[in-house]
């Protein structure tokens, strides 16, 4: 690649031609009533305390499913224990998440994401792995599919917000 001699005597490469450089718009503040009006057409937020109640609703459902399908105690048990495993670290996570971080910068935001992440990933594992202590006559099916229909709840949580939206 050849250098170029710019109008003041200089060299510079041929990255620097004028035919690269593209003008930037100008950035113009929005009003009051604009950003009210953009805010308006944005969705609500979906709260996390929103889908980990869906979750713990789902779960029950699914353990009173599992208590009407079987006539074994552990079986209901054991779907209510998996519901636990999925609710309780979500429920760590959304209190972790929602406790007083609003005004910190992107990177502690996505810091304490990353670390509540991790608690939440660690509870869950550490109530599966205890569950065989703590669930008598545990039945891994209830429990994993319990679990299962709990984390997919949260899909169930944003489809009732979409069609709240579109009714409103």
């Amino acid at each position: 690649m050849g250098k170029a001699v710019s109008a003041e005597g200089g060299n510079r490469s041929d990255w620097d031609s004028d035919q690269d450089v593209v003008a930037e718009p100008d950035f113009k503040p929005l009003t009051r009533e604009q950003a009210q009006a953009l805010r308006g057409q944005l969705p609500p937020l979906l709260s996390p305390w929103r889908i980990v109640g869906v979750q713990a609703a789902m779960g029950l459902a699914v353990t009173l499913v599992w208590w009407a399908a079987s006539s074994r105690a552990g079986v209901a048990g054991s779907a209510l224990y998996g519901a636990a495993a999925t609710v309780v670290p979500g429920a760590l996570m959304a209190r972790g998440m929602t406790r007083g971080l609003s005004g910190s910068s992107p990177g502690t935001a996505v810091l304490g994401f990353m670390l509540w992440e991790f608690v939440k990933i660690f509870v869950a594992v550490v109530m599966l792995v205890a569950a065989p202590r703590v669930v008598p006559d545990l039945s891994w099916p209830a429990l994993l599919v319990t679990m299962v229909v709990c984390m997919k709840a949260s899909w169930l949580a944003l489809l009732w917000q979409r069609r709240s939206k579109k009714s409103a």
